[in-house]
């Protein structure tokens, strides 16, 4: 499970994607702590198919939420 810097699970929002069954715009993504992949400006994420895949950063933007909000995401999954 990806940890931000204050120790709270990483979370982001999917803004677009070339496959829709694999990415939903606008639905909430767990990103997965993979520095090889960010230093080629991709993430690490759960898809829809429920497998951690690379996809390109600019597909996200990250999302900073409350810890019981987050908590309930990572019960959720």
């Amino acid at each position: 499970m990806s940890k931000s810097h204050n120790g709270q699970t990483k979370f982001a929002v999917c803004i677009t994607s070339d496959d829709t069954d694999l990415l939903t715009p606008r639905r909430i993504y767990q990103v997965l702590p993979d520095d090889n992949a960010a230093k080629s400006s991709y993430l690490r994420v759960i898809d829809d198919e429920g497998e951690d895949y690379l996809y390109p950063a600019g597909y996200f933007l990250f999302l900073e939420l409350p810890r019981n909000i987050e908590q309930a995401l990572v019960k959720a999954a």
